[in-house]
């Protein structure tokens, strides 16, 4: 099992993210790090608290993430995206409640979990270089692995030409992760546009109540869907950069990655938040032992079908919630 301590700023691909990280048996979520992004901080707080709400699992920590970019800058939301409120037309009730957790619980979970850890981040990467920032090479070295949803390597960006939105949202701490931190393990847009799961398997994935999630799974996706058509009116299906983050971290087998040293151009100007790495044809030969794992290919049909199967998932936490939402 992968005890996991999850970065992220929900989203609806961030939230479908962490349901497939609360049903899937392999996965022992051990704290949520909810910062700035698709949404606001607050309003990410608010989203991971009523996810855990109806999964039964209030014991997991929210810790107080990042508010805004290290640069300073004003961070940017995508509602047309994600909705005001980061799950479509989900409004989370009003009435949930739950306290923050000051940010030193990151290093407390660190220790607890030393050396069977893994970080996995999937939105702008400020909370996540704020902890070596304040903990230390020392403390970082103690995870096993980082597991994070960036870039776009020799493929065009998604808020820029050449920039994908979690680097070019921070690039400074993309940066700083990319060239301090060890065993970094990189889903560019390379892998996770191609990551669509289709209507067909929606409707596959709610046509029971399989758990509590099930009655929040076709509403985000289809505003998700539409959001992205508006973009693209050829697409047969929606990417889930996320969850592919998530699948990559449980199904190592289906994924390639290549090993390069990758950096994040940290330039203000029209290649800010580019993902660089060295691919020429003898790049390979002078590996360093730091490089960096950038995924650039996968088996679709398996991370379709895990995706069908972890979300179809009946759980005892679920059943009873699933269906008064019904």
């Amino acid at each position: 099992m992968y005890n996991v301590l999850l970065f992220g700023d929900p989203g609806i691909d961030d939230s479908l993210a962490i349901m497939y990280a609360l049903l899937n048996p392999k996965i022992n979520v051990v704290g949520i790090v909810s910062g700035y992004g698709n949404v606001s901080q607050q309003q990410a707080t608010q989203n991971v608290a009523y996810l855990l709400q109806l999964a039964g699992r209030e014991d997991i920590p929210i810790i107080a993430g990042a508010r805004g970019p290290l640069s300073g800058e004003i961070a940017v939301f995508y509602p047309e995206i994600h909705g005001e409120e980061g799950l479509g037309p989900i409004r989370p009730p009003e009435t949930i409640q739950r306290e923050l957790v000051n940010f030193d619980e990151v290093f407390k979970i660190i220790d607890n979990y030393e050396n069977n850890l893994i970080v996995v981040d999937v939105g702008r990467s400020t909370s996540l270089a704020i902890a070596y920032l304040l903990g230390g090479e020392e403390y970082l070295r103690k995870v096993k692995a980082f597991h994070c949803m960036g870039g776009a390597f020799l493929v065009p960006g998604n808020v820029t030409p050449v920039a994908e939105a979690n680097f070019h949202g921070d690039p400074i701490a993309a940066n700083l992760v990319l060239n301090k931190f060890k065993n970094v393990f990189i889903t560019p847009l390379n892998v996770t546009n191609h990551a669509k799961i289709t209507q067909e398997t929606i409707q596959q994935i709610t046509s029971q109540p399989f758990n509590s999630f099930t009655p929040l799974i076709k509403p985000i996706f289809d505003y998700y869907t539409n959001a992205y058509k508006k973009l693209d009116h050829g697409l047969a299906g929606s990417p889930l950069h996320d969850v592919f983050t998530f699948f990559a971290l449980v199904n190592p087998e289906q994924v390639q990655y290549v090993e390069r040293q990758a950096s994040v151009s940290i330039n203000f100007d029209k290649t800010k938040g580019e993902s660089i790495a060295d691919f020429r044809a003898q790049s390979s030969d002078q590996i360093a032992e730091d490089a960096d794992h950038i995924a650039l290919s996968f088996n679709y049909q398996a991370f379709v079908k895990d995706f069908t199967t972890v979300m179809t998932i009946r759980h005892r936490w679920a059943t009873h919630q699933a269906n008064s939402l019904y």
